[in-house]
């Protein structure tokens, strides 16, 4: 039982992760209701990426990631999103 409670919670999490990047590219929309391209689009993108980073910036002790190892995890989490 557990181990199928594990399953379910992992395939949950992935697909979250996979819905929140394609929420970032289906954002990705203008003020006159035109999808972003070129700069626009590419600025928009790390933005989304960088704040959806952000509030996983957590140690192990509960308290917000600083200097060498907050840039390390934002890299490597904007890489993977």
């Amino acid at each position: 039982m557990r181990r199928v409670a594990l399953a379910v919670l992992i395939a949950a999490l992935s697909i979250g992760t996979a819905l929140a990047q394609e929420s970032c590219n289906s954002r990705a929309v203008g003020k006159d209701g035109r999808p972003l391209a070129g700069a626009a689009k590419t600025s928009f993108l790390a933005k989304c990426k960088r704040e959806a980073c952000t509030p996983k910036a957590v140690g192990s002790n509960g308290k917000p990631l600083r200097g060498a190892a907050k840039r390390s995890f934002m890299a490597k989490c904007q890489k993977d999103a």
